[in-house]
């Protein structure tokens, strides 16, 4: 059954505070509440084509090995919201320590989103460079 706008518009709503919840614990580096917004099966491709678990990413974060500084948004939109994966996606200056090597990316993330829980949590996340 399609959703109405208001029932749209809530997706929407729920998927944005969903990123923007995990940028704020990547940036405090506090692996507990950025868990707290990923599936279960949750992975992560990094701009180098690893894709990386759920539980070994928040590990990394939690042991410092990925240290994110900051994250500036650049532009952030959601499509999909009609259906069952809405796809947030995001342009990022993202400075951050990462295995290692510290830098200033210019990222594009693409999260596709689910709803477990009785909430919008993401499912995976695609970054690239732009």
């Amino acid at each position: 059954m399609p959703r109405d706008n208001a029932e749209v518009n809530a997706v929407e709503a729920a998927v944005r505070a969903g990123y923007e919840a995990q940028r704020e614990a990547m940036v405090t580096a506090d692996a507990e509440a950025l868990g707290e917004q990923l599936d279960d099966g949750f992975t992560l491709t990094h701009m180098t084509g690893y894709v990386q678990s759920r539980g070994e990413w928040l590990e990394q974060v939690s042991s410092g090995e990925m240290n994110y500084h900051a994250i500036s948004d650049v532009a952030v939109s959601v499509a999909d919201a009609d259906t069952d994966e809405p796809v947030l996606t995001a342009r990022t200056h993202t400075d951050a320590t990462i295995w290692g090597g510290r830098g200033v990316w210019p990222l594009h993330l693409e999260i596709r989103f689910v709803h477990r829980g009785g909430r919008w949590v993401a499912a995976r996340t695609v970054a690239s460079t732009w």
